[in-house]
């Protein structure tokens, strides 16, 4: 069988595992709504369209892999009803892109939108890479009740709005139809509780089968264990992002889950990277904790039966990791009120759009297309927007990615047996909260 892993699945990871700390440090850190390019939007901000002169819009983004020509689509559509618009799409690796970002705003050459994985709008706000968009937000009548409660709340730094959601990528299960059938299991109906999935993975481990294969890579295990940590009721920092929580007793239980996944047999030992998604379409495994992004992907293999649905609750309480890309203004020497204009329209234009997104492999973020018929018929997105009321995404904090390298390693420490869950993740928490620490004194001098 021919397996195919989704090219964007690690470079999209990367962002939120440290790339964003790339770059440099603009003027005057601390934002500030009066730099150039943050003034209050005169008239109606472009809610109601952009009737002004011509004018050149650079639109930066990562959407290298499958979901690239989606946006494209979308802006070639925006472009053509927008005659005196012209949106010039620039796309690269997502790791590029974030180290691109900084020194092209400080030069003068950085675009005029782009797009930004939530995690990173706390730390480019901080460099003033990029614009408050409370004016955008006041324009266009967007507000909380407009949007998923998580992602919207998430998009504030310091008192601001920094970024307009478009979208949430949270994980979800996938399961192999044929596997599940195979070990006397109903492969319409896959387990949703704890009980109900170790039961699964024991009749599975006796038809010679390991169904669930642990990943100790940021990609996907890391996704896995802060569901996990969340379902069990803890977190991974305090709420206001000044303390590492992960170490306390829910990360210990979380962790401990997976080894002992593991140590059972339910789960080879040192599962490679990416090795987890390929035993699911290889027919090796039943179950592939994997991000949203992962349906076209499988859709693209022949004859493979499989289905997805909400991660199952191990711990008691609903909770999944996930990300959101969100629009973003860039910083500018020189205000350009026309682009600006043009800015916010293009903007609302896509965010209304969005259900062509969606087919990227995505949820909206905007209430009013999740909620829509034309959503309800992706009925693989539509399964993982069911967790929507209890997606999780980091606190507000500059360079809190950089916390998650310990994280990772604590991860991968203990699911290959090299240390003990509770230790892996004490260890971690403790080399991370000074990398807190020193963020604290660095963005707020």
């Amino acid at each position: 069988m021919t397996t195919r892993i989704h090219p964007l699945s690690r470079r999209r990871f990367l962002t939120a595992t440290g790339m964003v700390g790339a770059g440099v440090v603009l003027a005057n850190c601390g934002g500030g709504s009066q730099s150039p390019g943050a003034e209050p939007a005169e008239g109606d901000g472009g809610a109601s369209g952009y009737d002004g002169p011509n004018v050149e819009l650079a639109f930066w983004n990562g959407f290298t892999g499958g979901d690239g020509p989606f946006m494209q689509e979308l802006v070639d559509t925006f472009n053509s009803e927008n005659p005196n618009i012209a949106v010039t799409m620039t796309v690269m690796e997502w790791a590029d892109y974030y180290a691109k970002v900084p020194t092209a705003v400080q030069s003068g050459n950085g675009p005029d939108v782009g797009i930004m994985h939530i995690d990173s709008l706390p730390t480019n706000a901080a460099r003033n890479v990029i614009v408050p968009l409370d004016d955008v937000a006041s324009a266009l009548d967007l507000k909380e009740g407009d949007f998923a409660d998580a992602v919207w709340g998430a998009g504030e730094y310091d008192g601001q709005r920094y970024g307009i959601p478009l979208d949430m990528h949270p994980l979800g299960m996938f399961y192999n139809k044929t596997v599940l059938e195979s070990a006397g299991l109903d492969p319409e109906s896959p387990p949703m509780d704890r009980q109900s999935y170790e039961a699964a993975l024991e009749a599975l481990a006796s038809a010679g089968i390991q169904g669930h294969w642990m990943s100790p890579h940021p990609f996907t295990g890391s996704m896995t264990l802060q569901s996990l940590i969340w379902q069990f009721g803890g977190d991974l920092f305090n709420e206001d992002g000044t303390e590492v929580t992960w170490a306390e007793d829910p990360g210990v239980q979380a962790l401990t889950w997976m080894v002992d996944a593991v140590n059972t047999g339910w789960s080879p030992k040192d599962v490679g990277q990416d090795a987890d998604a390929i035993a699911l379409q290889n027919g090796q495994a039943a179950f592939n904790w994997n991000g949203i992004w992962n349906i076209n992907t499988l859709k693209e293999i022949p004859d493979l039966q499989w289905g997805v649905a909400p991660l199952p609750n191990i711990g008691g309480t609903d909770a999944a990791w996930a990300g959101s890309h969100n629009f973003v203004i860039m910083r500018q020497r020189q205000a350009d009120d026309d682009k600006l204009a043009a800015s916010r329209v293009f903007i609302n234009w896509v965010s209304q759009q969005s259900i062509a997104w969606a087919e990227g492999g995505q949820v909206p973020a905007r209430n009013e297309v999740r909620e829509s018929a034309e959503f309800e018929a992706l009925p693989e997105q539509a399964a993982l927007a069911q967790q929507v009321d209890y997606l999780h995404f980091p606190p507000s904090v500059p360079g809190i990615s950089e916390a998650f390298a310990d994280f990772d390693q604590a991860l991968n420490e203990a699911v290959l047996l090299t240390k003990e869950p509770a230790a892996a993740l004490s260890e971690a928490a403790e080399r991370a909260s000074k990398k807190l620490e020193e963020n604290r004194e660095r963005y707020d001098g």
